[in-house]
């Protein structure tokens, strides 16, 4: 590695910020705000559906607005806190988020709805790099910069069990409305706060030109590629739309490459992606994500329509898996991470995750939460924790200085992308294996209540060919990471850090599973 580049990972350019660890509060509590609405929203959506008129085919864009409108602007929303500033770009996020959280909780139909979800991802992929960045250039001493990022993963990783708590509270006590409402007075705090303390270094922009033709491809490319999936769903895989969509993606996606292999200034530089160990990284960890994102969708269902759950219920019901992937992370990924190969952390986690699937796939109405679900999340936490760990560490390292918040951006789409494709892709077959079941057996159900049966193991049904689908998903993530991944041991090759004020955090990048 150069003295240059050597310089960017380690030396610190200027004596540190007085109030850095202030700064650090309100940083913090912003990260926490765009997890607690990613956990909160999950709790709330029956309940919403239901209030709002949303039909069961559209309902997962609740979700699936604000993940591909996150995903799809992660690089462009980077790139402008560079050239803008990331304090700019931060305080103007977090005002963004509380407006597009307001118009959610005033929500009167679902297109009001859908549109407040994509504003909140609009402005939360301007909002998440913006606040990595600033960590990374405020903490440049290495011991007070693993301890900063320490707090910040443990809200990231903690945040998610409070939310789903929040959320059934919230929905159950006073109306879903309030699950939106909620993050207006942490965005106010954390707007004020950062405003008046954080003092973000000088000389930190990176004043290229915007590669406008990249941010337009790539956007338009993957919203075509959601909205197939989504319209296969009620229209058909053979219907001409559909396919429409996807021969547009295709040709979309591919005129992006072009583009990014031409132009001066990429929006995402190719050598990010062509190296063999991060390609492997973005690869399972969008494919382990896609499996992931469904399954959210069909237990909250399944916990609230099919076992009766109240929405605090419901929360607590998800406490097992936040758990064990807190555990999985912090207990076992990050103390084996030095220890052995990130392949060898990242293939069995994915394997231990899809061990808990399968057991899923055994679901039915009469099952029973502690002989079948408590384990099965149990799994799923921990597999998932101890893969994404080292998966973290491994997507930004040996990169250069200058692309490492490209880098570090590119992980975190790729987890969103993958979220907002699964959400839909699952969700098209559990309806189709539903509707098929109805029809098939409705002719036998004489009574009411004999039809309402039929209808909730239709149901069950649906839930549970989905998941045979995400069991496979998880097992193809897991030969990836085994076959692609062949780095050794992380201390053996240094980990960029954030270059000259270019880089986003990233060496202790936490997942964060939006729902």
């Amino acid at each position: 590695m150069s003295e240059t580049a050597s310089k960017a990972l380690g030396a610190p350019a200027a004596s540190p910020d007085a109030g850095r660890w202030k700064a650090l509060v309100f940083i913090a509590l912003a990260q926490l705000m765009v997890v607690l609405d990613a956990t909160i929203v999950n709790i709330a959506l029956p309940s919403a559906q239901q209030d709002l008129g949303i039909s069961d085919g559209n309902r997962q864009w609740v979700v699936t607005a604000y993940a591909l409108a996150f995903g799809g602007l992660l690089l462009f929303g980077g790139r402008i806190a560079d050239l803008w500033g990331r304090k700019k770009a931060f305080v103007v996020g977090l005002g963004g988020f509380a407006v597009a959280s307001a118009l959610g909780g005033a929500a009167t139909n679902e297109a009001m709805m859908f549109g407040a979800r994509a504003l909140q991802g609009v402005f939360g992929a301007l909002l998440a790099p913006a606040a990595l960045s600033l960590l990374a250039v405020m903490f440049t001493d290495a011991k007070e910069r693993a301890k900063a990022f320490g707090i910040y993963g443990a809200i990231a990783g903690g945040g998610g069990a409070v939310g789903l708590i929040l959320g059934g509270f919230l929905t159950e006590y006073l109306d879903w409305r309030w699950t939106f409402f909620v993050n207006i007075p942490f965005a106010i705090v954390a707007a004020a706060g950062a405003y008046f303390v954080i003092r973000e270094p000088e000389g930190g922009r990176n004043r290229s030109p915007l590669d406008i033709p990249g941010v337009v491809l790539s956007t338009l490319g993957l919203v075509a590629l959601v909205y197939g999936f989504t319209r296969a769903e009620s229209e058909g895989w053979s219907d001409s739309v559909t396919v429409g969509m996807f021969v547009a993606s295709a040709v979309l996606l591919a005129t992006f490459v072009i583009v990014e292999s031409r132009v001066k200034a990429p929006l995402l530089p190719l050598r990010v992606i062509t190296e063999r160990n991060r390609g492997g990284v973005y690869l399972s960890l969008g494919l382990a994500i896609i499996a992931m994102f469904g399954l959210f969708l069909f237990l909250t269902y399944y916990l609230q329509i099919v076992k009766g759950y109240s929405p605090v219920k419901t929360g607590f019901a998800f406490l097992p898996m936040i758990v064990g992937m807190i555990t999985g992370s912090t207990q076992i990924g990050t103390r084996l991470m030095t220890r052995v190969a990130p392949r060898l952390l990242m293939g069995p986690g994915f394997l231990v995750a899809a061990l808990g699937m399968l057991l899923l796939t055994r679901l039915e109405i009469g099952s029973s939460y502690a002989a079948l679900l408590l384990p099965a999340m149990l799994l799923l936490g921990l597999g998932m924790g101890t893969a994404f760990m080292p998966a973290m560490s491994l997507s930004t390292q040996g990169v250069e200085p200058r692309d490492a918040g490209v880098a570090s951006a590119m992980v975190n789409t790729s987890q969103q992308v993958g979220g907002a494709i699964g959400t839909a892709l699952l969700n098209t077959i559990a309806a189709s294996a539903t509707t098929a079941y109805v029809a098939d057996h409705i002719a036998g159900a004489t009574s009411r209540s004999q039809q309402q049966l039929v209808q909730l193991e239709a149901m069950v049904e649906g839930y549970t060919s989905a998941i045979w689908f995400a069991v496979g998903i998880l097992v193809v993530a897991a030969a990836i990471a085994l076959t692609f991944v062949n780095a050794g041991r992380p201390g053996s090759t240094p980990v960029t850090g954030s270059g000259s004020g270019e880089g986003v955090a990233d060496e202790v990048q936490i997942p964060v599973v939006a729902h």
